[in-house]
Parts: C-alpha cells; sequence; structure tokens
C-alpha cells in the first residue's frame, strides 16, 4: 500500500531529522515522513562524531559552513535547552607548537574574528592556566566551545516528529524514485511514498541518492574513516577541555585532538585514512565495489598523487599506535600508550571533485520536486537546525 505524505525525508541522521523539525516548526499543515534504512536513526555520522558543539572559527567567511555553523549552533543550544538535553560549553584551544605554525594560528584567528566567534590569542602563561598540562608556545582561546550528544539530539528530533503526527519508518531502504503526476513516488523496502516533494539527506550514501533521484552530481563521496581512542580515567586531569592542533590548511580535517565528552569521557583523534567501504568503521571492513570506486575514481586518482606523503602518514598512524601516541604527545607530552584503548570509529562522507579537491563546503542541489543535501560534512551536526532551516526555504518557494 503508497503511503501519502506532503514531504518525504530521506536519511534519519541529524540534517534530515533537523529538517523535519523545521518542517514541522514551520509549516505544521505539512505531513512529513522520514524514511532511514538502519534499525534506528542517527546510525552513521551522527552517531560517529565526536560530539562537539563547534563555534565555526574555521570556516572561510561567507561560506554555507560558517554562516550555518554559526546561527545553527545558537540554534541547537537553544534546542538543548529546551528539551533537557545536556551540554556543556568548555570551551577549546587551537595550540601552536613552534614558530613554524604561527602564522597558520593568525589565519585561523583572522577567520575567527570575522566569522564572529569569540576567541582570543593567548600566550604560554595564560594557556597553562586554561590547560596545565598542554605543551605549545602560543594558542587560540575559543571558551564558547562545546560538547554535546548529537545521537541524544536526533533521538528526540525523532520523538518531535511522531508527536507532531508525521511517520518515522526505520529499516525503509530507498530503492528507487519515480516521478508522476507532478509528484514523486519513493520506493521502499517498506513499500512505496507517495509524496509532493523530497528531501534526501543520506550522509556517506549522498551522491548515489542524488544521481538515483535523477540529479546529475558530478562529484563523487569518497569515505574517510576517523580513528579513536579512550582516555582511561587516570589520564583525564591532563585535559580540562578541548586541546587542537593547527590544522593543515589544504585539509578540512582538523588533525589528531583531545575532545571531552558530555558523559564524563575522554576521546582523542581521529586521523583520517581511506575507509575501504562507506559505512566501515573497522580497518578490515571491505566492500569490493566501494573500493575499486573509490581508487578508480580520478578526482581520488590526482588528490592521492599530491598528497601521497600525507595519506602514507595517516596510514602509518592507522597501524601504528606508537605514532598515533608520538601525535598526541605534541600537545599533550604526558600522554602515554598505556592511558589508550581502542574506540569506535567514524566515516566522514566527503565529497571529491573530479580534479583532486574536496569539496569544502555544505553542497545542495535542487529539482522541481526533490532537494538532495549532497555535502554536508563537520559542522554539520553543530548547523543541523540552520541546514534545516534552509531546505525548508528552499522547498518554501515551491508550496
Amino acid at each position: 500500500m503508497t503511503q501519502q505524505t506532503d514531504v518525504c525525508i530521506v536519511g534519519g541522521g541529524i540534517v534530515g531529522l533537523a529538517t523535519a523539525y523545521r518542517l514541522g516548526e514551520l509549516y505544521p499543515q505539512k505531513h512529513v515522513t522520514v524514511l532511514e534504512k538502519e534499525p534506528e536513526v542517527g546510525r552513521h555520522q551522527t552517531g560517529h562524531n565526536s560530539g562537539v558543539l563547534h563555534s565555526g572559527i574555521y570556516y572561510k567567511p561567507g561560506s554555507l559552513r560558517a554562516k550555518n555553523c554559526r546561527a545553527g549552533k545558537q540554534a541547537m543550544e537553544e534546542f538543548c535547552r529546551r528539551e533537557g538535553i545536556p551540554f556543556d560549553l568548555c570551551g577549546k584551544v587551537i595550540v601552536a607548537i613552534d614558530e613554524s605554525e604561527l602564522p597558520a594560528l593568525e589565519r585561523i584567528y583572522d577567520r575567527g574574528q570575522q566569522n564572529g566567534v569569540n576567541c582570543t590569542i593567548i600566550d604560554r602563561p595564560r594557556l597553562l592556566e586554561i590547560e596545565p598540562h598542554v605543551a605549545g608556545i602560543k594558542a587560540i582561546h575559543v571558551p564558547e566551545a562545546g560538547i554535546v550528544d548529537y545521537k541524544q539530539v536526533c533521538q528526540r528530533f525523532g520523538e518531535i516528529l511522531k508527536e507532531r503526527g508525521g511517520t518515522l519508518k526505520t529499516g525503509a531502504r530507498v530503492t528507487g524514485f519515480e516521478q508522476k503526476n507532478g509528484r514523486v513516488i519513493v520506493k521502499s523496502t517498506t513499500g512505496d511514498v507517495d509524496a509532493a516533494y523530497v528531501v534526501t539527506c543520506t550522509g556517506l550514501q549522498s551522491d548515489r541518492t542524488a544521481r538515483l533521484s535523477g540529479q546529475p552530481f558530478k562529484e563523487k563521496v569518497v569515505p574517510f574513516r576517523g580513528e579513536y581512542f579512550d582516555v582511561l580515567p587516570e589520564a583525564h586531569h591532563l585535559v580540562k577541555g578541548l586541546i587542537y592542533p593547527v590544522p593543515d590548511t589544504r585539509f578540512p580535517f582538523l588533525g589528531v585532538h583531545f575532545t571531552r565528552t558530555i558523559h564524563g569521557g575522554l576521546d582523542c583523534g581521529p586521523n583520517a585514512v581511506l575507509a575501504f567501504k562507506r559505512e566501515g568503521y573497522r580497518k578490515l571492513d571491505i566492500n569490493l565495489f566501494d573500493l575499486f570506486e573509490s581508487l578508480t575514481y580520478i578526482g581520488f586518482l590526482r588528490m592521492a598523487t599530491k598528497f601521497w606523503r600525507t595519506g602514507l602518514g595517516e596510514m602509518w598512524r592507522s597501524f601504528s599506535k606508537a605514532a598515533f601516541v608520538r601525535a598526541l604527545q605534541r600537545l599533550v607530552p604526558e600522554i602515554r600508550s598505556e592511558h589508550l584503548v581502542p574506540a569506535p570509529a567514524g566515516v566522514r562522507a566527503q565529497a571529491l571533485g573530479r580534479d583532486g579537491t574536496l569539496v569544502d563546503d555544505f553542497l545542495i542541489l535542487e529539482s522541481e520536486r526533490i532537494v538532495n543535501v549532497c555535502n554536508a560534512p563537520s559542522p554539520a551536526a553543530t548547523a543541523s537546525l540552520n541546514v534545516g532551516k534552509l531546505v525548508v526555504e528552499k522547498l518554501a518557494t515551491r508550496f
């Protein structure tokens, strides 16, 4: 039996469910259906990230990431206060270890100023007041950075959707789209959904979903696995908040760092290595089709040719705990291998252009009846309520 709905959202991660939340808030008369292929919401990127409430300091001024991160962070904090979801603005420091990193630190600070982030450059004495065990000669202090459990947020979005009369179907893998009589038939393993409009927010599968919907998406998602360690309680005193290195600005990855979690833990990581499967969270997870697609994609080959030294370094840290620890010791010299135990990894859905350039902003493509969120890397979770609002505004021109 075919179900009818006003808007069908494909993907029950935080961006899809935040879009459903915004639809219910702004257009309560519209019926919303969310289809999620997994048994529960927030199973992939939402449930495998470090839980940071990003400030927006890193992103190019004027970009969708910068604008939506700032407004989205405020909206996320307001939502969590209203719904009783714990979060903590514990603050972070971005640390320059030596003078060679000072120009990049200044560039990040300038971006923060342009983006309206509350941040200051601090010297070593002030840095040690904030983080007594950290290395470095200078840092940026970002007191408004924080932590939250995004999976808990995602679950609450799903509950609110149902409370408002919407439909949430799990175990519903979408297999096709058919545009017919001014509507879209979304075919899934739990039955067809007849929708006036469709939004797709499928993360690691976003390029495939966009093409399945008829959208000519030129880029391809290449999955990068980020591996973490948990720090044992005996070493928790070494880190008070969030400690980050100065990142390599050629990449959208921030380097291995220390992150407090809202449930009292302390994580460190991630690295960034090619995943052999789109949803491959373990080193030996392999999907031959996914791997072949990545390794034969001209964009990946061009990127790998240009940055092969960096890639080998990341892979070495993946297989050598000692190498991973050395990277962490640049920030916190007292951390030791025996303080660390393996933790669940995450996989980043990164759109990559044919020229080998990583797509460094949110990317939303639209046709008459379908809006595809095609690239939503970090800080998508922080920004999700504003990304959802942006998508709803695009739909509103069609309502």
